[in-house]
């Protein structure tokens, strides 16, 4: 555990840049991460199982593309917690399983009608609607197996198994991810208050995020305070993130982003930048990345990579 002296590099920030944020560092650590978990990810969902057609759904709405973020917050929360993340392997991919089976479903026509998801047809464009919705029921359930198999790890105590499913469930739950989505689609059209669209996001983007960090410490043995300050972490990482989405949908490259500029305006959609303004919106997200260190200052070290990633969230391109 440290203090909060060395951490005064990351706060000096100007505009929408980080000053002493190596991103060339940063990416070729994250690029490291989101490998070994992609690697993983092929081993726990066979293709040639039976019947083909929703393995290989589940395959495609896993395999099209992604940064990883969730699974490797997952890993991050063993390392501080003083444990290596191939002991949370397991349950990282399992929440990124859950990440993806939100964006089938988020992108059928009932919901964001999308035919696009990073640059690549939607899964129910491939393989049609019906398909669709069971790839993500499908992926949901083996998300669930792979966080009970977690239990056969070495060094991991089946209590906290226990205990990080239940963290899990109740973030994606009807009080979580889901809550957040119906709020989404309850709110389109309609110019809602700032509290509410925060509410939102905590709930749609945030709780899977803070259920990624914790559900890696948990299995980890963290406990107390510790778990307290992750939570204040993920709660101002997902906001600002969901700001940076909010830009990128404004000012984005579809090229870069995968994804139609605008969708959010299309939809109509509150946002931070429809509330605030371009620039204002920019601002918002610079102080959560600051919430976001401050959140961090009981840790060392081990504790940097998530620090680069919160400056991650606000300099992002896609």
């Amino acid at each position: 555990m440290g203090d909060c002296r060395h951490l005064k590099k990351y706060l000096r920030l100007q505009g929408d840049k980080i000053m002493e944020f190596d991103q060339t560092r940063f990416y070729e650590q994250l690029q490291v991460r989101k490998t070994s978990i992609e690697q993983h990810l092929q081993r726990y969902l066979p293709v040639e199982a039976y019947p083909p057609v929703i393995h290989q759904a589940m395959n495609y709405a896993v395999s099209n593309g992604g940064k990883r973020l969730r699974p490797i917050m997952t890993a991050e929360g063993a390392i501080l917690a003083g444990k290596p993340a191939q002991m949370v392997i397991p349950t990282a991919c399992a929440i990124e399983m859950i990440h993806c089976y939100s964006l089938v479903h988020d992108d059928l026509p009932a919901m964001d009608d999308d035919d696009l998801r990073r640059g690549q047809p939607t899964c129910h464009i491939v393989y049609g609607e019906a398909n669709a919705i069971l790839t993500g029921d499908a992926l949901l359930s083996r998300a669930f197996e792979l966080m009970a198999l977690n239990a056969a790890e070495p060094g991991i105590d089946p209590r906290n198994v226990v205990r990080a499913i239940e963290e899990v469930a109740r973030a994606i739950g009807s009080t979580g991810m889901i809550g957040g989505q119906v709020l989404d689609l309850q709110w389109e059209g309609q110019q809602i208050r700032l509290e509410d669209l925060q509410r939102l996001h905590l709930l749609k983007t945030g709780a899977l995020f803070q259920a990624a960090l914790k559900a890696g410490a948990i299995l980890a043995g963290m406990s107390g305070e510790p778990l307290k300050a992750l939570d204040n972490y993920t709660r101002h990482f997902g906001l600002a993130f969901q700001i940076s989405d909010d830009i990128l949908d404004v000012s984005g490259d579809q090229e870069i982003i995968g994804k139609p500029v605008g969708s959010d305006q299309k939809n109509q959609k509150t946002t931070y930048v429809s509330l605030f303004g371009l620039e204002a919106a920019r601002e918002l997200a610079r102080q959560s990345v600051e919430e976001c260190h401050n959140a961090l200052c009981g840790f060392g070290e081990e504790a940097d990579f998530l620090r680069d990633l919160a400056c991650f969230a606000l300099l992002r391109e896609s």
